[in-house]
């Protein structure tokens, strides 16, 4: 049977416990090297005790001499370290990297919203922004692969198939998302120390949080006037994202055209789940899957409506959506792992 060797840079923050969590119960995938900065020596069960009976190496500092015994690399680290490691990739590897790296197609955009240089300029060319459910077989070229956002995941999965039918209108789309405080990685709590994440909502980032660059660039495949406000929110609860999202209706478009279209385009997609209309969703429903949720509802304004989107954001926002994308390039069975 197939075994493909593993090594996870970034293995101690949210994103990487998760992703090693699905991972060894992956029956194509041997973890051979679990990477970190700070945590070096130490056991992985130390910052998550449900791996303590799991047979897992201890934590190391990356080298790129383990690059010639793994054949796939996940990286979950801060952004700008997978554009260094993507230099030393051998022919064989392939690099997944979970944070922004591999993003944005092009450098310039980049650097203004990520307020750093990007590193790897030659790579972005020979990357793929992978969200599986549209981009498909085409991941199987290219073998450095960004993984999308939490929050765009949530916006783009709903809004694509509509945009690409003009089903609704390119402009005055509202986004309001709220996400689990999780997503802002294990050091949330100093980030946010005046904020009583436990007991209070906050916005942030309006107008200017760094997933709109994603989002408008992918939104703009489809429609190049696209127009869009995106709001996201810091809530009491440690995972989860409920996108909300608030559009116009096209010409001869109505509600049932939508929910038609949706369940078309997602028909064989093992993770993406279309609700009858006007049902009222919660993240209670996606919490540890994979799954994207989506329901259409009415609006009071007859010509509007309100689409909910959500997901779990370590998982489909995340770890689970980076093993999907695995699957998917090494001709796997897409719901391997995690589902």
């Amino acid at each position: 049977m197939l075994k493909l060797n593993a090594l996870v840079a970034g293995s101690t923050g949210y994103i990487g416990v998760q992703l090693i969590k699905l991972l060894v119960k992956h029956k194509y995938v041997n973890i051979k090297y679990l990477c970190g900065n700070t945590s070096v020596g130490k056991k992985i069960s130390s910052f998550e005790r449900s791996l303590s009976s799991k047979k897992l190496p201890k934590i190391v500092k990356f080298d790129k001499k383990y690059l010639d015994h793994v054949d796939v690399i996940f990286t979950a680290l801060p952004n700008g370290e997978a554009q260094d490691i993507s230099k030393f990739l051998r022919k064989n590897n392939v690099l997944i990297d979970l944070a922004a790296d591999f993003r944005l197609e092009k450098s310039s955009e980049y650097s203004k919203w990520y307020k750093q240089k990007h590193r790897a300029v030659n790579n972005i060319k020979k990357s793929i922004y992978s969200l599986p459910e549209i981009t498909g077989n085409k991941i199987k070229k290219f073998n450095i692969i960004g993984c999308p956002g939490c929050y765009p995941t949530s916006i783009l999965i709903p809004l694509i198939p509509l945009l690409k039918k003009k089903l609704i209108k390119a402009k005055n789309i509202i986004i309001d998302s709220k996400s689990g405080y999780s997503g802002a990685g294990r050091g949330v709590h100093k980030k946010y120390k005046n904020k009583n994440l436990y007991e209070s909502l906050s916005a942030y980032g309006v107008g200017f949080h760094r997933h709109n660059s994603e989002i408008e660039q992918e939104l703009k495949k489809y429609n190049k006037n696209i127009e869009f406000d995106f709001t996201p929110h810091l809530t009491p609860m440690f995972r989860g994202i409920l996108s909300t999202i608030y559009i116009d209706l096209s010409k001869n478009s109505s509600q049932l055209k939508i929910i038609k279209e949706l369940k078309k385009f997602y028909k064989k997609c093992n993770f993406i789940k279309i609700q009858k209309r006007d049902k009222l969703i919660s993240t209670n429903e996606v919490i540890n899957t994979n799954y994207c949720n989506i329901s259409v509802c009415k609006s009071k304004n007859g010509s509007k409506l309100v689409i909910l989107s959500s997901i779990d954001n370590l998982i489909k926002g995340g770890a689970g959506q980076a093993i999907q994308n695995l699957n998917i390039k090494f001709n796997l069975p897409e719901t391997t792992g995690i589902k």
